[in-house]
């Protein structure tokens, strides 16, 4: 298995996740926002995304530290290099949803996460008018997430 193709996923990944979001949000009118809010605006919807995505990075320093926790002192030069290391990431994993966007491990299910999403959008501060119904905004979110891929974008 070679991973050299594959994106790592962190943080940078969900700010781009967000500002896809917060494009698509605007264009369709669904959102309006004070332009110079933009970049505080993708910061906050990035860590909102954090509650409901688990980045490979976030996989991986979890992984570290359950081998820490297993192993204590006797821990291996190169952590990740280990077997133990591999098998604590492929159970992280398989503890998730099933489903990877772009990258990016769902901890809560899609519907969930257009929930949260939604709630994050008519709460947000720096956002000053949100247009359509719950349920429109819900299902633009559920489309839109889904369809998401960091290469693309």
């Amino acid at each position: 298995m070679t991973h050299g193709v594959l994106m790592r996923t962190d943080f940078e990944t969900l700010k781009t996740l967000a500002s896809y979001s917060i494009n698509n949000l605007k264009e369709n009118r669904i959102i309006e926002f004070d332009i110079d809010n933009r970049e505080a605006l993708i910061d906050a919807m990035a860590t909102e995304y954090g509650v409901s995505f688990a980045t490979d990075e976030d996989v991986r320093d979890q992984a570290i530290e359950e081998v820490e926790e297993k192993m204590g002192d006797m821990v291996p030069e190169d952590i990740t290099e280990s077997e133990m290391f591999n098998h604590a990431r492929k159970e992280i994993i398989k503890s998730f949803n099933g489903e990877n966007i772009g990258g990016l491990y769902l901890v809560e299910s899609l519907h969930q996460i257009a929930t949260r999403m939604a709630n994050f959008l008519l709460n947000c501060d720096l956002i000053d008018d949100v247009f359509g119904t719950d349920e429109e905004i819900h299902a633009f979110l559920v489309k839109k997430i889904r369809t998401f891929s960091p290469k693309k974008n």
